[in-house]
């Protein structure tokens, strides 16, 4: 089968001939892709960020937001079967480890992440779990949805822990509309009536954002910070969801907290320089996120059967893999870009 392929960090990715995946244990799953999101992390891959945490070994193929149909199962699967539909969260899962036993696999003991550490979806098929494959809705398609696996998935998640403290008439600073952003602020428009404020340095996103469901769109232009303090009558927003995490953001976003508030870290790249003096004085928490778990997902996916999540996406043949991350690099989609085998 075709494969897109990490041949070497620094290095352009490349298109090989590989043996497709194939059956080899009783919860296997094989997905013919249908759709597989292009995501920053994979530039972040290429360019070496991630060799030392997931220790793969190269060559190994990208891609870990992943759609498509079920084209095989192993002997035990009983709850999809060839031609099904399926989104793939991104993780494989051990189900036995006490985090599992929680529901909270994303913290497996012992997972496996196509794309990251082992072979992903920018290919024609995936070897996948059981316990990975969800159904989704006839009234969905793989390439619509795909990026969901991922980025939905952790706009989902992040989101749905700052909605457990948000009241009606709090506010919520969303940083960051493109392809988190966007999904983040449909998720919080349909479970929470805290009034939301996004900022984004371009303009096109915010009032994409606004046009989704935002109250309030604010262009970073160097005075978007007192403008989001206007907005919350001076005080800031009882929690901020930072998509970007780098260039600057996070100390604009926590000069747009209020105190006591709540700091959803999503975006990476840049530390955060804070006095610990500020932080106990204020009491502000600062929350990791990372991806959603499969409930989440599954979520997620009631969201999106229901006309309440919709992806802005732009789609590429396979072999177009380098248009798709260039222009993503570049800033030019707005949204998700897809490949489709």
């Amino acid at each position: 089968m075709k494969a897109v392929q990490v041949v070497g960090y620094g290095e352009p990715l490349r298109m090989t001939d590989v043996a497709a995946p194939e059956v080899t244990g009783p919860y296997d799953v094989i997905v013919r892709i249908g759709g597989a999101g292009v995501c920053r992390t994979d530039i972040h891959i290429l360019e070496g960020q991630w060799a030392e945490k997931s220790g793969v070994a190269l060559p190994y193929t990208i891609g870990h937001e992943n759609a498509g149909w079920v084209h095989a199962v192993g002997d035990a699967v009983t709850h999809v079967a060839e031609g099904d539909k399926v989104i793939v969260h991104p993780l494989i899962t051990c189900g036995l480890c006490r985090a599992c036993r929680f529901g909270d696999d994303v913290h497996c003991e012992q997972s496996l992440f196509p794309g990251i550490d082992t072979a992903g979806g920018y290919a024609e098929y995936l070897r996948t779990s059981a316990r990975s494959v969800v159904r989704i809705d006839d009234s969905l398609e793989p390439a619509d949805v795909a990026a969901l696996a991922d980025a939905g998935l952790t706009a989902y998640h992040a989101a749905a822990k700052a909605a457990r403290n948000l009241r009606p008439g709090d506010r919520c600073v969303v940083i960051g509309a493109g392809g988190l952003g966007h999904i983040g602020v449909q998720v919080l428009r349909a479970i929470t009536a805290a009034e939301l404020v996004v900022v984004d340095r371009n303009p096109d996103a915010v009032k994409l954002a606004v046009s989704i469901g935002a109250d309030h769109g604010v262009v970073a232009d160097g005075g978007h910070v007192d403008a989001v303090r206007e907005l919350t009558g001076g005080q800031g927003a009882e929690a901020v969801i930072d998509f970007v995490g780098e260039g600057g953001a996070t100390r604009d976003g926590v000069g747009m907290l209020r105190r006591a508030g709540e700091y959803h870290v999503v975006g990476y790249g840049e530390n955060i320089d804070v006095p610990t003096i500020d932080i106990i004085s204020a009491e502000i928490n600062f929350i990791g996120n990372l991806v959603g778990s499969y409930n989440d997902l599954c979520e997620l996916m009631v969201l999106a059967a229901r006309g309440r999540v919709r992806l802005h996406t732009t789609t590429y043949p396979l072999d177009r893999f380098q248009d798709a991350l260039d222009d993503l690099d570049a800033g030019r989609i707005r949204g998700r870009a897809i490949l489709v085998p």
